[in-house]
């Protein structure tokens, strides 16, 4: 059974950085393309960033752009989601996805989600 469990959330200032993990077990990590996506209260949820299964080539919304970076550590299972400058408006629970093909945008693996509060 594949199983996503992300960590790394909390509550940061504007300005501030965080680090989100997302360790990935139940099947072999290169496996699977992955992703990060958020949803704010009252609003759907939305992709934030993706790495493709050779991290070579990585997708970011444009509201992140520039300030968030997605990486990869096969050796760890695990995918990362840097966040600098953060904005209040970055404000949701975050979560990752994994999926099986780098060329289709359905992901078939979901985390639990976690936290992050950005402070004004």
């Amino acid at each position: 059974q594949v199983q996503l469990v992300e960590t790394g959330g909390g509550l940061v200032q504007a300005g501030g950085s965080l680090r989100l993990s997302c360790a990935v077990s139940g099947r072999t990590f290169t496996d699977f393309a992955m992703g990060w996506f958020r949803q704010a209260p009252g609003k759907e949820r939305e992709f934030v960033a993706a790495i493709r299964r050779t991290a070579i080539i990585t997708y970011y919304a444009d509201s992140v752009k520039g300030r968030f970076t997605i990486s990869r550590d096969n050796a760890k299972n695990t995918v990362y989601l840097q966040m600098n400058s953060l904005k209040p408006e970055d404000t949701a629970v975050y979560y990752c996805a994994a999926k099986y093909s780098d060329y289709v945008s359905r992901y078939d693996y979901w985390g639990q989600g976690t936290q992050v509060t950005v402070s004004s």
